[in-house]
């Protein structure tokens, strides 16, 4: 953990370093990578859904904020190891609102549950993006910060579940220490890793983490409009495949 989360805040130190403060983005707003014209030369329909649905209605939806949205995107991303369209959608969640802090945490958080190569592929990109955005290093987390405090009754209950060959790692470097960073809010960090699990189709591990998604704040509106989000980003079968998990989950909290 101590070794990543340092070549992390040393990658995005150099970034910041050789950064010419440079500004941000001047124009704001929804536009895709590739200008409409470069899509529409290969696929006329892709452009007229990417312009007509997913930025003019998905990206537009009330159940679930921009800022959330971006972070979701970016989760997902990083999970597909999907580095070609990173950069616009890293530069999109600054835009929204997402610190390059809270970036950061993403990145490091999602190496534990989408792997070290597809973690290390997204910090090349933050790190590009950071440099032009003019981004320091009193932005960056340190590798080694003041916990959260640790809730010992959901932390006894989890363990419980762990099969035993795992237990020492998932106790002592995922719950002790990377879900108890200050640096991403408890929240955002399911939302970071069920949009992970989703976009992975990893849907066995979806009920404990949606529930404790919403343990954490997240409502079964906005978990809905996660869902519904991830089909444009993810895939319909990815989504369709969470949604009987959802499902019951909605359901037995309900009772």
């Amino acid at each position: 953990m101590k070794v990543f989360t340092t070549t992390l805040a040393t990658l995005l130190l150099i970034a910041a370093s050789s950064a010419q403060g440079q500004q941000a983005r001047a124009e704001q707003g929804l536009k895709p990578m590739l200008p409409p014209d470069g899509i529409r030369t290969v696929a006329p329909a892709l452009e007229k859904y990417t312009q007509g649905r997913l930025f003019g209605e998905v990206w537009k939806r009330p159940g679930l904020s921009p800022r959330d949205r971006s972070i979701v995107t970016v989760a997902a991303l990083i999970a597909r190891n999907q580095t070609i369209e990173m950069p616009y959608y890293v530069n999109l969640a600054l835009d929204n609102g997402v610190k390059p802090r809270e970036i950061s945490e993403i990145i490091t958080h999602l190496a534990f549950y989408s792997g070290w190569a597809n973690a290390m592929s997204a910090v090349a990109v933050a790190k590009d993006v950071f440099a032009k955005r003019g981004i320091g290093a009193d932005q960056v987390p340190p590798a080694s910060p003041e916990l959260l405090q640790l809730d010992e009754a959901a932390e006894a209950q989890r363990a419980a579940r762990v099969a035993p060959g795992i237990v020492q790692y998932t106790t002592d470097v995922l719950f002790r220490n990377l879900w108890l960073r200050p640096d991403l809010a408890p929240r955002d960090r399911s939302l970071v890793t069920v949009s992970a699990l989703i976009a992975s189709g990893q849907v066995a591990q979806v009920p404990y983490h949606l529930n404790r998604a919403m343990d954490n704040g997240l409502t079964q509106a906005q978990a809905s409009e996660v869902i519904t989000h991830l089909a444009f980003y993810v895939g319909w079968p990815n989504a369709f495949s969470a949604l009987p998990v959802a499902k019951d989950i909605f359901e037995n909290r309900a009772r």
